[in-house]
């Protein structure tokens, strides 16, 4: 059973990022970062670069853009693990045209065995109109399932709106514990 799962959801560009690197820098523990995301363009190389500025020294960043499971394996007690971001990850999964029902459920056993902290940053898609097109209405009805198993195994979620946090389940001392 893992020692902690904190799950820090938001739009885009709300500040979770920022919140959950603080919640882990905070908690005292070796930092590992698993980064997601691939940096196909020149945006995307700018916003990588961006963040690894922004979290500054002290991580080991371990990048997994499809399987996290070996990373999180190997994490050790006294360390902590920063998922930035679960939606990365499963827009991974979807452009590969993987099962997405499974890799989730890989994720969560995985999520459930770590014996080190784990905070994960998620989008909330569900505050939107319904999309247009059936790849995004997929996406959204998956993403939408996945925030709410990790939420289901997380002892602390919190929601991020204009770089503010707010509490939905357990309670940020807990998280920073």
């Amino acid at each position: 059973m893992s020692a902690g799962v904190t799950l820090v959801l938001g739009g885009a560009a709300s500040g979770k990022s920022v919140f959950a690197e603080n919640l882990v820098i905070s908690s005292g523990y070796d930092r590992i970062y698993l980064a997601t995301s691939q940096a196909w363009d020149d945006e995307m190389k700018a916003k990588i670069k961006k963040h690894i500025a922004q979290r500054g020294k002290g991580w080991t960043t371990v990048e997994a853009p499809l399987d996290l499971a070996p990373v999180l394996e190997n994490v050790k007690k006294k360390q902590i693990v920063l998922l930035d971001c679960a939606t990365m990850w499963l827009t991974n999964h979807l452009l590969a045209d993987h099962d997405l029902a499974e890799q989730s459920a890989q994720l969560i056993k995985a999520i459930k065995a770590c014996k080190g902290k784990v905070v994960i940053v998620s989008n909330e898609v569900g505050l939107s109109v319904v999309p247009e097109n059936a790849l995004a209405r997929r996406f959204r009805e998956a993403q939408g399932t996945l925030n709410q198993q990790i939420a289901a195994e997380a002892d602390t979620v919190v929601a991020v709106m204009a770089g503010l946090p707010m509490v939905l389940k357990g309670s940020l001392e807990e998280a920073k514990a």
